[in-house]
């Protein structure tokens, strides 16, 4: 950074100076000519240190914020929105003048009239635009390693309230400032925590050094190790569920994410990258650039590097960054390269210090309130328009509504519906059956009008697919075949009932219905049909209601059986693989009847009791493919090499979805323990490979144990390692080699070919041996095998995310079985983007492969099951491999 070294400027423009690298921290360093109160408490005397010279712990951050408010309780009121998983509390800050604050309430009823065309005549929209001041929300420290931001939130909210300046008066008067200080409280506190206990005498620059190096988990992640900035459209996390809720109650005009990057970087600013997201507005796309512009002349003012437009895109709906655009406001992320602790020598030998990013993120800040400021009237206008326009697309789309029958799976229709409420959509179920654009639905379908002013949110997050330009592809596929990386940042399919595997309807025309308006509530209590059966309840499998009643009932000590076969009762009709019995005879409880009441409440289950257990067709309740199950104890490898995104979203899906816990076991530690008392182990993916702590002896151990009646369970890029380990009885793929193109001679001197196109040239220099191309991630079909009992209750066709290169090859019939395998290349794909060469190769090899051995068994995912908690379609194939496959192995 050119900037760092550059000595102390006179800035007419802005009014402030900048200081050399080596000037000192603190309020002089980050802003020497503000003209600060006396009455507004500093950092320093607060928390004993100036400004950019710790790294401040979340406990420090909120305590200097309740300093600020008892200071201003008039200009600044600190508002909890919700707690994070260790119990830190997560709240916004609001800033402003002293009117517009006390007006606070009023200005939130204001936007949420002006957030409803349907409801609010133009003229009290004009009233109201012309009243109510702009706004803009600060979001800071997503992720908990990215460590500059919430101490940029501590600088700007000490200067807005301390500064006396007219400048600083004037956005203050017409605008209100929402500061988030730290979105992740909990991945800032194991940072914090882990860097101080690596510093010695004096912090070291050097990137070798432990300061630099974090152990695993790294503080990025919260405390189920998500990626918090992948969240928005699924929220499973409260950081994140609970920011949105803050969000729709206030609907800020602005929204920025603030974060950091590489140590070797300058700073980025919106514009973003290519591709965008065709639902994004040409009107928010400008305020994007007025945005960016004024952020460049700070910047180019106070002598800062910075760039645009050339990495992080807006495509994924899911990033901070992006969900608050389909609302109506404009959404963008900043990135500060990183210090990662108090000082880091950057490669071109300057050094990067804590107090830099603070620095720039600071004044990134200030510059975005004052866009704001300025532009208060079109920002409101833009809203308000964006918010008209949304309702007339669905009015006039040949896609008016959307249904989504319940019937198949009433437990992810549910919840999808709740998440779709979550996030400020408006849906309706009918209460009766009803007949729409030639098809009939049962009564409880959920309906949603596209006609509503979140339209592009909805087509968004349930549209099949979203295409990025055929320019930008072209581009991409120019550069693979220049051996260069493609520029496809993150996933490229993300349709919601897709990855819950629900059918979706669409028609043209609203539907004349009995209806109810659906609330938050992700599960619907269930019920029990005949409480007062005299021999058994049964439990249909196939959705997570069943699921969560079957861990439930487990950890009460409740007996359970469950079939591996559909069969049809007496009186209670047809039951489907896997669904569970509980006898009266097995739970001899005068409190049963409470117990399972309880639990329906709980789960959402419903529970059919039956008087007989006369079983007309399939297994009879006492039929040896009718297990007993028991509560199994479930591990799975913890610490290096495990990918810690995998590993905190499957531990996250079973122990909060199915409600069962997880023992998580450091991978020395099985390397050293004996695996005695496990009954299921889980190897989650890696980043690099279990080679590298398993050595010969610790596969051996794992071999012994699951011959033991172990249940081995693999997910990813680990059921490579298992066939290449040889635990598992199959092989990786490499990629197909191109036909014609051979293999080069191992000699110096060879035969002439001839080429006669570009086309030609470009594979004849294709890399041979080659691993398939990476795939950044997309929904891709798989067909299931219904005659097994690892897919009771589960569909013929599952829809999972297709992430990385790992592809194996089907198990042979007399080692194992295909249990699912991703479907023909005419149907593979379900949404989202994959190369030719993924196209070709996929088909028919397996996405889930079970493999008996001795008394236990190997069952492998070669995708993950659990990518961010988002692929609901797979929960039941999970379920039987962690709750039904214990049982089988007795």
């Amino acid at each position: 950074m050119q900037a760092i070294k550059r000595s102390l400027l006179t800035l007419s423009l802005l009014g402030i100076s900048a200081l050399s690298h080596g000037a000192p921290s603190g309020v002089e360093r980050i802003s020497p000519e503000g003209h600060y109160q006396p009455e507004t408490p500093r950092v320093e005397t607060k928390l004993g240190y100036p400004i950019g010279s710790r790294i401040s712990s979340p406990e420090q951050v909120h305590q200097y914020f309740q300093a600020l408010q008892a200071a201003h309780p008039e200009r600044i009121q600190l508002i909890q929105y919700g707690q994070s998983w260790e119990g830190r509390p997560l709240y916004v800050a609001v800033l402003s003048s002293a009117e517009n604050l006390a007006k606070l309430d009023d200005y939130k009823t204001g936007m949420q009239a002006l957030a409803d065309p349907r409801q609010t005549s133009e003229s009290e929209a004009r009233r109201l635009m012309k009243e109510l001041p702009a706004s803009v929300w600060l979001s800071y420290g997503v992720h908990g390693n990215e460590i500059s931001s919430p101490e940029a939130a501590m600088m700007t909210a000490y200067h807005l309230l301390g500064d006396t300046s007219d400048k600083t008066q004037q956005w203050l008067d017409n605008t209100l400032v929402f500061i988030v200080p730290s979105q992740n409280p909990d991945g800032r506190a194991r940072f914090v925590s882990r860097y101080y206990m690596t510093t010695g005498l004096e912090h070291s620059a050097d990137r070798r050094s432990a300061e630099h190096n974090e152990p695993w988990p790294k503080g990025r992640t919260n405390h189920y190790l998500f990626d918090l900035n992948r969240d928005w459209i699924s929220l499973t996390q409260p950081e994140i569920r609970s920011q949105a809720r803050a969000f729709l109650d206030y609907y800020p005009l602005v929204f920025v994410d603030l974060h950091e990057m590489s140590g070797d970087s300058s700073y980025y600013f919106t514009p973003e990258a290519r591709p965008y997201n065709p639902l994004i507005a040409d009107p928010q796309r400008e305020t994007l650039d007025w945005i960016g512009r004024n952020n460049g002349k700070w910047f180019d003012a106070k002598g800062f590097d910075f760039f645009t437009r050339e990495i992080y895109d807006a495509f994924y709906p899911g990033y901070g960054a992006s969900w608050p655009l389909y609302h109506g406001s404009v959404a963008m992320t900043y990135e500060m390269a990183s210090a990662r602790g108090h000082q880091f020598r950057q490669k071109d030998g300057d050094l990067l210090t804590y107090a830099d990013g603070v620095e720039r993120h600071f004044i990134a800040s200030l510059s975005t309130i004052e866009t704001v400021s300025q532009k208060r009237t079109p920002l409101l206008e833009k809203f308000w328009q964006y918010r008209q326009q949304s309702i007339e697309a669905g009015e006039d789309s040949d896609q008016r509504s959307l249904i989504l029958p319940a019937q198949d799976d009433p437990a992810a229709a549910r919840k999808l519906a709740s998440l779709l409420v979550e996030q400020g959509i408006e849906v309706e179920q009918a209460t009766q059956e009803f007949e729409f654009c030639g098809e009939d639905y049962a009564e409880g379908a959920y309906v949603i009008d596209l006609a509503q002013p979140t339209h592009r949110l909805i087509r968004t997050l349930t549209d099949k697919q979203i295409d990025m330009a055929d320019d930008f592809l072209d581009k991409q596929r120019q550069r693979r075949h220049n051996n260069l990386p493609d520029q496809i940042y993150d996933v490229t399919g993300w349709s919601l009932p897709q990855m819950f595997n629900l059918q979706m309807d669409y028609c043209d025309d609203a539907p004349d219905m009995a209806r109810q308006t659906v609330t938050e509530g992700r599960i619907q209590p269930g019920k029990i049909i005949n409480p007062n059966a005299s021999v058994a309840f049964l439990v249909r499998w196939g959705d997570m209601n069943a699921g969560r009643f079957l861990t439930a009932a487990l950890r009460q000590g409740l007996s359970v059986k469950q079939s591996e076969e559909a069969f049809r009762h007496d009186k209670a009709g047809k039951f489907a693989g896997g669904s569970l019995i509980l006898t009266l005879a097995d739970n001899p409880r005068e409190d049963l009847l409470d117990r399972l009441q309880t639990l329906v409440q709980q789960t959402g289950a419903t529970l059919h009791g039956v008087n007989s257990s006369w079983v007309v067709e399939g297994p009879s309740f006492g039929s040896p493919r009718v297990h007993s199950l028991y509560a199994p104890t479930i591990a799975m490898a913890w610490d290096q090499p495990v990918a810690q995104y995998n590993a905190g979203n499957t531990r996250f899906v079973i122990e909060r979805q199915m409600g069962y816990p997880v023992m998580a076991i450091r991978t020395q530690h099985l390397v050293s323990d004996k695996l005695d008392g496990l009954d299921v182990l889980i190897l989650p993916e890696t980043r690099g490979s279990y080679d590298e702590v398993f050595d010969e002896k610790v596969v051996e151990k794992i071999q012994r144990w699951v011959k033991g009646g172990g249940v081995l369970l693999t997910l990813g890029n680990a059921s490579g390692w298992a066939a290449k380990a040889g635990l598992l009885d199959t092989k990786i793929e490499r990629a197909i080699p191109e036909e014609g193109v051979e293999k080069p001679a191992e000699e110096n001197v060879v035969n002439g070919i001839a080429i006669d196109s570009k086309r030609a040239m470009l594979e004849e220099i294709r890399a041979h041996h080659a691993d398939p191309s990476w795939v950044s991630g997309a929904l891709v079909n798989a067909e299931v095998d219904p005659g097994h009992w690892l897919s009771a209750g589960v569909k013929s066709q599952v829809t999972s995310v297709f992430n990385g290169n790992t592809i194996l090859a089907p198990i042979d019939i007399d080692k194992g079985r295909n249990i699912a395998w991703f479907s023909g290349k005419e149907n593979l794909i379900a949404s989202g983007f994959l190369w030719d060469e993924s196209k070709q190769q996929l088909p028919y090899k397996p996405l889930l492969v079970w493999q008996p051995a001795g008394d236990g068994m190997i069952i492998s995912f070669t995708q993950v099951p659990t990518y961010r908690a988002q692929v609901d379609g797979l929960n039941v194939l999970l379920m039987n491999a962690l709750f039904l496959a214990p049982a089988v192995t007795q």
